[in-house]
Order: structure tokens, then sequence, then C-alpha cells
């Protein structure tokens, strides 16, 4: 007959993955409340497609016009017939992907001309880092402002066109910052136990060196849409921006052309001017919840 054995009692087992991560988002309020706004703000646009009808109600002529906030109009309606709640759905769309499109473009070039110039050196080093250096000493609003201008007819400007403009200058800060951080770490202990072991410089890139500035790189895309956005609410309040389009700049611009404020129309101003405050604090709560991240200085042990 088998005796049986009794098992031994296993150690307690540690925290799992998603209690780690709840973890941290508990410690990393900046982080954590930037996560529930920009969600928010996600469940509002886009949920918000599928209940209203934002391609027929976001424009003119669609509603009966400066009726104020009710049952009926949510948000009230500006006066060019507009119902301002499809014009909010809508416009965080718009306007996030102005600064999504503009921020990806800025971060894949800022990545690929910083990894180039940084890691390999030579002339493509010097001609790299001389024309960010004059780039970034011109105020970047002021050169899109004259890339703007030299548009023929306003009224072709589109979203596409405004993303594109705001991405022109995109990879700047990018270049300059990812350039520094290689010429840094290429010359660390791993990388050259990675030559002596034969691997070649593309491996090295992508398994040495993007892993470990891939948390600064994710906080460098937060800071560039931040900038495109703006970028793109100041070439709107100018009248350079997407006429045609409900985005949070151009209906900001419109109320104050109009004279909302001294008309007290306040609800045609008050919404999108919220909405631009969320947009704007999810991103820098983000960004600086981020930073721990990124920024071993700054880092905080569990």
């Amino acid at each position: 007959m088998e005796l049986a054995i009794p098992s031994q009692s296993a150690g307690p087992a540690g925290p799992t993955q998603r209690t780690l991560v709840l973890r941290y988002l508990r410690r990393n309020k900046s982080l954590t409340i930037g996560l529930v706004i920009l969600l928010f703000l996600l469940v509002f646009s886009i949920g918000g497609s599928f209940v209203v009808d934002t391609a027929k109600l976001a424009y003119p002529l669609a509603v009966t016009p400066l009726q104020p906030p009710s049952p009926e109009y949510p948000l009230g309606t500006d006066k060019d017939g507009r119902d301002l709640l499809a014009v909010m759905i809508r416009g965080i769309m718009l306007t996030g992907f102005i600064g999504l499109a503009a921020g990806t473009v800025g971060i894949v070039l800022g990545v690929i001309l910083g990894f180039i110039a940084g890691y390999f050196g030579g002339p493509i080093d010097l001609v790299v880092r001389w024309v960010t250096e004059v780039l970034l000493t011109i105020p970047s609003l002021i050169l899109l402002i004259i890339i703007a201008g030299t548009i023929v007819d306003k009224n072709q400007v589109t979203v596409l066109t405004m993303a594109a403009v705001t991405s022109v200058l995109a990879w700047v800060g990018p270049t300059r910052v990812v350039r520094s951080q290689v010429l840094t770490m290429k010359e660390r202990t791993f990388v050259s136990v990675a030559k002596l072991s034969g691997m070649g410089d593309m491996e090295i890139i992508f398994k040495e060196l993007m892993p470990n500035l891939l948390p600064f790189l994710v906080a460098s895309f937060v800071g560039q849409v931040m900038g495109a956005i703006y970028a793109s609410f100041g070439l709107e309040m100018l009248g350079l921006g997407p006429a045609r389009e409900p985005t949070i700049g151009m209906t900001i611009r419109w109320a104050v052309y109009h004279g909302a404020l001294f008309n007290e129309w306040w609800w045609w101003i008050l919404w999108p001017v919220v909405a631009l405050v969320l947009i704007f604090a999810s991103l820098s709560l983000i960004n600086v919840g981020l930073d721990e991240i990124a920024n071993p200085r700054v880092r905080r042990t569990e």
C-alpha cells in the first residue's frame, strides 16, 4: 500500500501584475487623474457620436440659433444654428485627431533622425544638429503662422491640413532630445557587450537602446500631442484654422468673433473652454505622471 506523502504548502504568492499596476496608479495620482479625465473625454466623444447625429447637428443651419441650455438642447445652440452638444462631441474628436496626427509624425521623425544622428554620427549628425538648433531658435508659432498664411484659399483648410501644418516642426524637439539620449547610452557597458557578442547596429538599436528609451518616448509623445493641440488652437484663434469644422479652437474663435460674452450667450463659449481645459489638464497630468517612469531621479519605489 502506497503512503500518501503530504505536499508541502506553497509559500505566499506574490502580487499579480494587475495588483502592482493598481498600486502604482493609486500612488501616482497625477497619472491616475489624467487617465480618468482622458477616459471621460473619450467616452464623451466616441460614445456620444453613436447617440447624437454629429454629422448634421454639428454644422450650421441644423437647429434654432442661440437657444440657451434646455432639455431639448442640453448645451444650447450657437448663432450659426449648431447644437453645441454635437459640436463638443465632434470638436473633441477633431481636436484630438490633430494632436495625435502631429504628435505621431513628430515622434516618429524625431526617433528616426535622433537615432541616426546620435548612433552613427558623422556628417549626418552634423547636419541634423545644425538644422535642429537653427529651428529651435525660431518661435514655432510664428513660423506656423507663416506656413498657414501661405494657403491662398482659407476655405480649403481642413483638419488634415491643420494636422500637416502643426506637424511641420513637431519633430525638432524629439530629435534633439533623442539624439542626446542615444549619445549617452551608446557609451554604456551593455552596448559594448552587445557589440562584442556580435550584434549588428540595427539589433543594438531595436533590442538594446529602444527598450530603454520607451518610457521616455511615451512621455515625449504625450508632450508633442499637447504642443500640437496648443499650436492648432493658436492658429485657429487667428482665423487660420478649418473654418467649416467644429474644432474646439474654431468654436471658441467664432464665439469671440460674434461677442458671445457681451451678448450674454455664455453657454456658447463656456463649453468649448471647459473642453479645452480638460484636454490640457489630462495631457499635462499624464505627462507629469509618465515623467516619474521615464526619469529615474524622481522615480519612487513601491
